[in-house]
């Protein structure tokens, strides 16, 4: 058993942790986004896709419909600085203090920060091994509130 299974509590092992993965706005590029859904899938999360060209509401409404512990979004327009605070925002205007928002694509480095401010717990930038984002999700899901 590794370390991060024994801080976890019994309720977070006997379900998976679900896991969002959006793509908001009119960013057309998708296969990240599918090769995380899968690979995330493939370490055990379950995880809902909701496909291309989400607006920021209907990712919110998906999150509070599908019950999910974190938000995973998929940028590569150059909306980011409006797009994710909005959805960070609508997420806890919903009271779902507790589910993670993240986000991962082409987004720079001076852009971090004001989200982070944002809502947005971590930006995952090109390169990132699904493994390292399944690392993060199964140390910060669940911990929020």
């Amino acid at each position: 058993m590794s370390q991060t299974d024994d801080t976890r509590s019994t309720d977070d092992r006997s379900t998976p942790i679900r896991v969002l993965i959006a793509k908001p706005g009119l960013d057309g590029h998708d296969r990240g986004a599918k090769v995380l859904a899968r690979g995330l899938r493939d370490e055990g999360f379950e995880v809902i896709y909701t496909g291309l060209r989400q607006t920021p509401e209907m990712i919110a409404d998906a999150a509070e419909q599908e019950d999910v512990d974190v938000v995973g979004l998929s940028i590569l327009s150059g909306a980011h600085m409006t797009l994710l605070p909005r959805i960070a925002q609508l997420v806890r205007e919903r009271g779902m203090d507790d589910v993670l928002v993240a986000a991962g694509g082409i987004i720079p480095d001076a852009d971090v920060g004001k989200l982070k401010e944002a809502g947005i717990a971590e930006i995952f930038g090109p390169g990132t091994s699904i493994g390292q984002v399944a690392r993060y999700f199964r140390e910060h899901a669940r911990k929020r509130a």
